[in-house]
């Protein structure tokens, strides 16, 4: 299935099981691998001006994706903190509409020498990228990381 299966679809059109799982799918293979994801042929990155927000200066990374990777948007933003460590990922998912979101990630923990945000919620951001704090859209708890 690709983004064209979701053609035509509005915020209140349904999922049917393939729908949900390509969605899934994809996006979780994508926190999870960040910001390794960023260094696979035909992804092109840019680092732009500094970022402040939490009362801390975050570097921010644009990342143009091949359309031959599945993933939210061709083009999404990536925010490190000073500890190199994933804090926020911006983008508008096709298959979703397109609607601009921040993806905060938070509880970094570090399984079998790699570090992953434990918890993630994605809140809707306006056209100067500030997140509103309001509706939170997705939560993702991971609790059991196991690394093979």
């Amino acid at each position: 299935m690709r983004v064209e299966a979701f053609a035509g679809h509005g915020p209140d059109t349904p999922w049917d099981q393939l729908h949900v799982l390509y969605f899934a799918g994809y996006a979780m293979w994508n926190y999870l691998t960040a910001p390794y994801l960023l260094t696979r042929p035909g992804v092109a990155v840019e680092e732009l001006g500094p970022w402040q927000e939490v009362g801390e200066n975050w570097r921010r990374l644009r990342a143009t994706f091949p359309d031959t990777l599945a993933t939210h948007a061709r083009e999404q933003i990536f925010y490190y903190d000073t500890a190199g460590l994933l804090r926020r990922h911006d983008y508008a998912a096709d298959v979703l509409g397109g609607a601009p979101a921040a993806h905060l990630c938070q509880k970094h923990a570090t399984v079998s020498g790699l570090v992953f945000p434990t918890h993630r919620y994605v809140l809707p951001i306006q056209e100067d990228a500030r997140v509103l704090p309001e509706p939170v859209l997705v939560t993702i708890d991971l609790t059991e990381i196991s690394v093979a």
